[in-house]
């Protein structure tokens, strides 16, 4: 009569590690906060790391990435030289238009410099990123939706949602786009 339990060890040894696996790979090939805002024109992101500059290359065809962080925010790894490096090695254009993390509203300066390097075809298709669920992203994918794109307030509105995670606009951010709104 055989023991039992080894078999069953084994199967459980299988089952776990099948499930790390499938999990690295899911990992691997996850970017963080991804959203496909339009095809072939703007993509969105949390911070890119690795081979998700690759990826966004092959499969996005990305031409332009616009980093939203900020200098301080560069200081807790080390993304920022890897970002820079990466473009400059793959003929990737790279902006940097540093938007304040606890208030995540783009002052004009900065939406004007979005829409000028939005309205520059061979900037295109561009990745717009900040950190993971990222408010600052969010809010100057609106300017572009709403002052390039006619969208509503109410469209804009469903976008944004998808893009923070179905997370309820607060009411800074509902202003932000009615102000939008008035000025286009």
């Amino acid at each position: 009569m055989k023991n039992k339990l080894p078999s069953q060890l084994k199967f459980m040894i299988f089952v776990v590690l099948i499930t790390v696996g499938i999990t690295l790979l899911v990992r691997h090939f996850h970017i963080s906060d991804f959203y496909i805002v339009k095809p072939n024109v703007l993509y969105t992101s949390g911070q890119p790391r690795g081979m998700d500059y690759t990826r966004l290359l092959y499969r996005y065809h990305i031409a332009a990435i616009i980093n939203l962080r900020q200098e301080s925010e560069h200081r807790d790894e080390n993304w920022h030289n890897e970002e820079v490096v990466w473009t400059r090695n793959n003929g990737v254009r790279y902006f940097e238009m540093p938007v304040d993390k606890n208030n995540s509203i783009p002052n004009g300066e900065i939406q004007a410099e979005f829409l000028s390097i939005m309205a520059d075809k061979n900037n295109l298709p561009i990745l717009l990123h900040g950190g993971s669920d990222d408010k600052r992203v969010a809010l100057l994918t609106a300017v572009w939706l709403v002052k390039t794109q006619d969208y509503t307030i109410e469209q804009t509105s469903q976008v944004l949602s998808k893009m923070l995670d179905s997370r309820a606009m607060v009411e800074s951010e509902t202003r932000f786009l009615q102000t939008l709104k008035k000025q286009n």
